[in-house]
């Protein structure tokens, strides 16, 4: 394993998802599916695709360009089948190496005869198969040497009674390298008090990025159990910092991923000034360009006396977790809007949640039933509204940017002509059903804030329009404004339905949709689920006119 785990035996290190490894500057090679399994990273070793394993669902894939942008593997892998779990291996080789899990062993076995050889940046990929057993998965109870810590962290089957529990928000902090061996102990002592104290389970990832003047640690325990093995570490350092005569403070770092930074900063930093008064404590946040495709944490730096620091870890960690937890209803929510929508397939873009556990999984939709595409999808456009300036980083290089997630989503998109030479905004026109709607929209989320077209104090926020039949709009404002200010408290977004709109040549009027990416996605899935309400209603009164029954 690529991390001492303190929690009890070497066995099984329950890891961070891919891209939160912790390896600053040297984690290579993920690909992020949502929602997924919690991660254990593992070896990376070369399997035999003899026959034995012929029938196996899981593929190894090596060689893969340290570079590659996340829509380009992410559309390679889809090609073959329906990918339901990708896990990125630790290794020191400058490639990455990746573990792909695909719905059936036929899908595996065609996966594996095209992709084994592919020429890809001039990296040729090494292909096998991966035995059922060596699939990263916690460990089953009876194997686990955890005690009690077990069924909080195992508690992955569906309709489990338990379901908060696995809520699992780890405390991720950076520690300097030289107090390591300070906090693991003689014989690993004092780092088995720590976790018998505080109920904790505790990552040390000391073996990743030699030579590193940091390394990440990795906490997985109760709100309360987190803060007080939090406090405990700043105390034996800064405790060896004494003894050392090294007069400077420690500082906390906690580790954060980017799509939860802009919650915790605030509108106008009015979270962070807040928590630095309240604890009398410096707050500061590494920038957006320190950033990779394959590392989307932030650094949250907090400065002052252990008391404070520790004070501010709670704070901090309280609002982590409150955007964590809404990002996860959201989430469950496309699961259960969407019919058929397969969330376990979907890749989310590079700054976005890649973090989300197993109990989303479990209850969406996905881990009901195996996908099947709708015979006949009804094919929804929406217009999303993007900066001029994003326009090219959108269509990429000779359009293959546009082209690749056109493919990966299943989509058309198109990009509208600028209304005049000064207009700041573009119209990026989607067609496709519900499942590409949110494949397409996400990736265009998550491009804009990984090339930093919104400022990194703030979240992205887009405009979507999209069209409702004329004598539905009422329904969707609702009496007295009643059903759209329900639309807008449930989904955080803004929803405008103008009054004094003409109906177009279809007789259908614009709804106005502004919010982040989750907020917007619900809210138009809210918004047709009430005009097909609306339509079916209509459709009862229509006497002899089955046609409309197909009607959009």
């Amino acid at each position: 394993m690529a991390s001492g785990s303190a929690g009890g035996g070497r066995g099984w290190t329950w890891g961070c998802p891919l891209g939160l490894s912790g390896q600053r500057g040297a984690l290579v090679g993920s690909c992020c599916l949502l929602p997924r399994k919690p991660l254990v990273w593992l070896p990376a070793r070369h399997h035999n695709s003899g026959l034995s394993l012929c029938r196996s669902r899981k593929i190894q894939i090596r060689n893969i360009p340290p570079h590659l942008q996340w829509e380009v593997l992410d559309g390679l892998l889809a090609q073959y089948g329906t990918v339901e779990n990708v896990e990125q291996v630790n290794t020191d080789t400058e490639t990455a190496v990746v573990n792909v899990t695909y719905a059936t062993k036929e899908e595996a076995k065609v996966a594996i005869e095209k992709l084994s050889g592919h020429q890809l940046e001039s990296y040729s990929f090494k292909v096998s198969y991966i035995p059922d057993e060596e699939v990263s998965s916690p460990p089953p109870p009876q194997r686990s040497r955890r005690g009690g810590h077990a069924s909080r962290e195992q508690g992955t089957s569906p309709g489990g009674s338990s379901q908060p529990k696995q809520l699992d928000f780890p405390l991720r902090m950076l520690v300097p390298t030289q107090f390591v061996g300070a906090i693991i102990g003689k014989e690993g002592l004092t780092i088995k008090n720590l976790t018998k104290q505080t109920q904790s389970k505790v990552d040390i990832h000391r073996k990743e990025n030699a030579g590193a003047a940091e390394k990440p640690i990795t906490i997985h325990a109760t709100p309360e159990g987190c803060s007080e093995a939090c406090r405990m570490i700043l105390d034996i350092m800064q405790k060896e910092a004494d003894e050392t005569k090294s007069a400077e403070e420690i500082p906390l770092k906690i580790l954060a991923h980017n799509s939860l930074v802009g919650r915790l900063i605030g509108k106008e930093g009015r979270n962070l000034k807040k928590i630095e008064q309240d604890t009398g404590t410096k707050i500061t946040i590494s920038p957006l360009q320190d950033l990779t495709i394959y590392n989307p944490e932030r650094t949250i730096t907090v400065k002052g006396s252990t008391e404070a620091c520790s004070n501010a870890e709670v704070e901090i960690m309280k609002k982590l977790r409150e955007a964590y937890e809404n990002d996860i209803v959201a989430v469950n929510q496309q699961a259960n809007l969407i019919p058929g929508l397969n969330l376990s397939a979907l890749g989310i873009f590079s700054t976005g949640l890649s973090m989300l556990p197993s109990s989303v999984g479990a209850r969406g939709a996905a881990a009901a039933a195996p996908y099947h595409p709708f015979a006949l999808p009804e094919q929804e456009v929406v217009n999303l509204f993007i900066p001029t300036q994003a326009v090219g980083a959108i269509i990429g290089k000779k359009g293959q940017h546009i082209k690749q997630l056109a493919r990966f989503a299943g989509a058309s998109i198109k990009i509208a002509p600028a209304e005049g030479p000064d207009a700041t905004e573009r119209m990026v026109i989607i067609t496709g059903p519900p499942e590409a709607q949110f494949k397409a929209q996400g990736r265009i989320f998550g491009k804009l804030k990984e090339e930093n077209f919104f400022n990194p104090k703030e979240e992205v926020k887009l405009e979507a329009h999209i069209k409702v039949p004329s004598f539905a709009a009422g329904r969707v404002i609702g009496k007295g404004g009643k059903t759209v200010n329900e639309l807008q408290n449930l989904t955080s977004a803004e929803v405008i339905v103008p009054r004094d709109q003409t109906p177009d040549e279809n007789e259908e009027v614009i709804v106005k949709i502004i919010g982040h990416f989750f907020a917007s996605q619900t809210a138009q899935r809210k918004i047709r689920e009430i005009v097909q309400q609306v339509k079916q209603q209509e459709q009862k009164h229509a006497q002899g006119a089955p046609a409309s029954q197909h009607s959009k």
